[in-house]
């Protein structure tokens, strides 16, 4: 339904398995939206992708929609950061960091000492919040991580484990000792595996939006994708499993892949994973809203010359954040216009993203007046609301996907996957999806050893 099976299905009928894709809602595509409304292109859900896995290009070129691949303005890769209610560039080189008024002294002399810092013990969970205190201080934390955390999770650093929200990270502690030292050694380990760190991977949309590549998907798998499709029971069966529709229809499966969000699985009509479905329930999905503002010409305020800005919690602010979205891609503005998606709510302020849209599309607006000095109001506004956004990572997380696996284990031919599995990115579901279809491939090859072309 989403990303994670549209990609799934994509790889198993690549290899020549029959796959059929049952999608509740009218399109398939999960949160992965784009809309043209008034000559402003509107990312309802992802904005941008980090080409950070060879994957990725594989992929397009495969679907035919490698043309239609657009890279970020150059000015994108500045970021900003938001102190004493005033924009500050994110540093980029050792000499900018030297001179940025974004960290004190003390704190830039602190970061001196990580490579001297020890090692955690190797079995203490931890959360982000308090690993990266210990290794570079707190106002790193502070400015830095935190306002980071809530542009990717819209979540709590002090929630989230380092171990399972931000595995690398922890890797290179337990790897290299220090940061620092993981960082500089871990870019040639990136280099040797074809993957790029995500620091410098190129970021990628495409000239109808990102809803390009799922369509593509869906275009791809044909009448093997049912939309608007409801089930009303799964039970175990001969077969491996039988699966009866709202329409009457019943499909026999060796293998069934879930990738439904972690706080629906537990609508799916099955007796038989009652267990799995109160783990998937306990994850915590905070509500997140987002507001597009479009301006049909100049709205006055600073130069918007980067990807965008976030604001830490020590700011105070009523927003997590904005992405400049026609800076960071041409042609999705009429000509002089500008195009700036908001995003509020999150583990910081939930309630927030409960606002009916024109409280929040006031609220957005006097924030970013603020922030930003706008002086016009816009000619277009859209407003998407999630009450359950991203699942959080949160300290102890392990156990959570040693429950799946379990699951998996205990109910052969019964997958799971989506983006509480194995991160939360469009590139890491499809690796996790690419790895999922090969699990599925040996499933089935060890079930029928003796068949050439699997079904």
């Amino acid at each position: 339904r989403s990303i994670s099976g549209l990609t799934a299905g994509f790889y198993l009928a690549e290899q020549g398995f029959r796959v059929r894709i049952l999608e509740k809602s009218p399109r398939a595509g999960g949160a992965i939206r784009s809309e043209r409304r008034e000559g402003f292109l509107i990312e309802f859900g992802p904005n941008t992708v980090l080409e950070s896995t060879p994957l990725l290009g594989e992929l397009f070129e495969k679907l035919g929609i490698a043309a239609e691949r657009e890279v970020a303005s150059p000015q994108a890769k500045n970021r900003y950061i938001v102190r004493g209610g005033k924009l500050h560039a994110l540093p980029t080189s050792p000499v900018a960091f030297l001179k940025t008024p974004l960290f004190s002294t003390a704190a830039k002399l602190r970061l001196l000492l990580e490579p001297f810092i020890s090692r955690a013990p190797a079995d203490r969970e931890e959360s982000l919040a308090g690993f990266v205190s210990r290794r570079i201080g707190p106002e790193f934390l502070d400015y830095a991580i935190n306002p980071f955390v809530a542009g990717v999770y819209a979540g709590d650093p002090a929630n989230l484990g380092v171990q399972s929200a931000f595995p690398k990270l922890h890797a290179l502690e337990r790897e290299h000792g220090s940061l620092i030292k993981g960082a500089i050694l871990g870019a040639r380990a990136c280099k040797k595996s074809g993957e790029t760190p995500k620091s410098r991977a190129p970021m990628l949309g495409f000239k109808n939006g990102l809803q390009t590549l799922t369509d593509a998907l869906h275009r791809s798998l044909g009448d093997s994708v049912s939309t608007s499709c409801g089930i009303r029971q799964i039970v175990r069966s001969a077969e491996g499993f039988s699966v009866t529709l709202e329409s009457g229809e019943i499909l026999e499966a060796p293998v069934l892949l879930s990738t439904v969000p972690a706080h629906t699985f537990s609508t799916l009509p099955i007796d038989f994973a009652q267990n799995l479905a109160a783990t998937l329930d306990s994850i915590h999905h905070p509500p997140v809203a987002m507001v597009f503002l479009g301006f049909d010409k100049p709205p006055g305020g600073i130069e918007r010359d980067g990807f965008g800005f976030l604001v830490p919690a020590k700011e105070h602010r009523q927003i997590l954040g904005c992405i400049w979205s026609s800076t960071i891609f041409e042609g999705r503005t009429p000509p002089g216009g500008a195009g700036l998606t908001t995003f509020v709510g999150g583990s910081r302020q939930p309630d927030l993203a409960r606002l009916d849209d024109t409280e929040l599309s006031a609220l957005v607006l006097g924030e970013l007046r603020a922030l930003m000095g706008l002086t016009a109001s816009p000619s277009l506004v859209a407003v998407q609301k999630w009450e359950k956004a991203i699942p959080q990572y949160q300290v102890g997380y392990g156990r959570t996907l040693d429950a799946i696996s379990r699951f998996e284990n205990d109910t052969p031919g019964f997958f799971v996957s989506g983006n509480f599995r194995g991160g939360i990115a469009v590139p890491d579901c499809v690796k996790q999806s690419r790895a999922m279809a090969d699990r599925i491939s040996d499933f089935l090859s060890a079930r029928s050893p003796n068949k050439t072309s699997p079904q």
